[in-house]
């Protein structure tokens, strides 16, 4: 049995249905799960951290992110455009993937959600360029590697350029290849257990790169094999009238028309949602990743967050694709998500402890987990620390539960821990080593956008 004891917590926050912020706790895990929170437990563990002075928060979940996109950061050719154009500029280098750089890209992409807290990472990986390797298997490997839990996905397009949509012929895939692959990966990977490391989800790209035949049979075969579904919905302007020329009517509607209405369901940003768009989505329990930093950077707009909240719709946080982020920090995402409401709904807006929460337990229901997401007994030991006395803190701990939002945290958490085990210690990831990867990483990537 393996286990982890912490020992007297400065504070504690719980992010459960009670909103409990413990003080001066101490936790304990057996084999990655919360056996015991309280005070001066006794317990003997094989290791023992002093949490003195140490705010301690659940791990936080990323719910949309496009790791391959590590490698196509900051390039100034596209700084300034938005989703459409940005999309056709940036397949032309994206067609050139193979598994040796969705590797290394995974394990810097997610060594950097790590080292900021993040110990549940959602990928939405779609671009499978003819004979590019085992794309979910160098992610699932990399995860491993890390340690990180991944809900990784198999994502598709079949409609190229030549059938109007916006990808390159090289990355699209006929709708037979596709479903027989996810077939595959869902029999290979997914596990539904208690405490799952790696979960698969089906994701179509989005309405206007996929068919109507893929998205419906994407949604038959999901609900086969008990898994989740995910797509861009709701992004652009462009995306809406791109739809309403192309079907006839507005995204959603046509989403509902191929049975992708429902708990189980959950789109990336949805920006543009009409008001009876979201009362559709709070009574079918359809959820929403709220990705703001990325809707910023492409100027697509701010998403109702809320209005959702108010109405119940499921709500989410993701850092999306690096390309449309440049970073891959959630805890960066708390803060922009927060000022940003903060600019356009003023007293509307959610509080910094209800930002906080979108990233936990929020994003923990989209992904359909009920086994992580917050910090009690019977739960997952995923976990990050901080130590309150950083010099950027001084005087802004009074309200723990707030200040990852309301004043932010620069640099990497101390410590984080997944299923009960340390995988950022001081900083530094425990599981690789650092310098090494992003020497080896660097290089690929130089490689990767010459063969451009």
């Amino acid at each position: 049995m393996r286990t982890l004891l912490i020992k007297n917590i400065s504070q504690l926050v719980t992010c459960d249905p009670q909103d409990r912020i413990c003080q001066n706790a101490d936790l304990y895990c057996e084999d990655g799960v919360i056996r015991a929170i309280g005070t001066n437990l006794d317990k003997e563990a094989d290791e023992i951290l002093d949490g003195s002075h140490m705010l301690c928060y659940p791990g936080l979940i990323n719910t949309h992110h496009h790791l391959y996109q590590q490698f196509s950061r900051n390039l100034p050719q596209v700084q300034n455009m938005e989703l459409f154009d940005w999309l056709k500029t940036l397949y032309e280098i994206w067609k050139n993937l193979d598994a040796g750089v969705v590797r290394l890209s995974s394990l810097t992409g997610m060594g950097e959600l790590m080292k900021h807290g993040c110990t549940t990472c959602f990928d939405h990986h779609y671009v499978f360029p003819n004979g590019a390797g085992d794309l979910m298997g160098a992610q699932f490997s990399a995860a491993e590697e890390l340690g990180i839990r991944m809900h990784a996905s198999r994502g598709s397009m079949d409609l190229s350029v030549k059938d109007g949509g916006l990808p390159p012929d090289s990355v699209v895939q006929t709708v037979d290849k596709i479903m027989a692959d996810s077939i595959r990966l869902i029999e290979t990977y997914h596990d539904a257990s208690f405490g799952s490391m790696r979960q698969l989800a089906l994701a179509p790209c989005s309405p206007f790169s996929v068919s109507a035949d893929l998205l419906r049979q994407s949604a038959i075969l999901a609900r086969q094999y008990g898994v989740r579904l995910h797509t861009h919905l709701c992004e652009t302007l462009d995306e809406e009238r791109y739809m309403l020329e192309r079907e006839g009517m507005r995204p959603l509607a046509f989403m509902e028309t191929l049975g992708w209405i429902g708990s189980d369901v959950w789109y990336a940003h949805g920006i543009h949602f009409n008001t009876e768009e979201l009362r559709l989505l709070a009574q079918t329990g359809t959820g929403v990743c709220h990705c703001p930093v990325s809707n910023m950077k492409l100027s697509s707009g701010v998403a109702r967050i809320p209005e959702m909240l108010e109405l119940g719709v499921p709500v989410g946080l993701g850092v999306d694709g690096s390309a449309s982020n440049d970073g891959s920090s959630l805890m960066e995402e708390l803060r922009l998500a927060y000022l940003l409401h903060r600019l356009t709904s003023s007293k509307a807006a959610p509080s910094g402890y209800d930002v906080l929460k979108l990233a936990t337990s929020g994003s923990a229901r989209l992904l359909g987990r009920s086994d992580i997401g917050s910090l009690e007994t019977g739960k997952c030991a995923d976990l990050f620390m901080i130590d309150s006395r950083r010099i950027e803190l001084v005087g802004a701990c009074r309200d723990a539960g707030s200040v990852l939002a309301t004043v932010g945290v620069r640099g990497p958490v101390d410590y984080t821990v997944v299923h009960g085990k340390i995988t950022v210690r001081d900083g530094r990831l425990t599981g690789i080593d650092e310098a090494a990867l992003s020497e080896a990483a660097n290089q690929t990537c130089l490689a990767y956008l010459a063969a451009r």
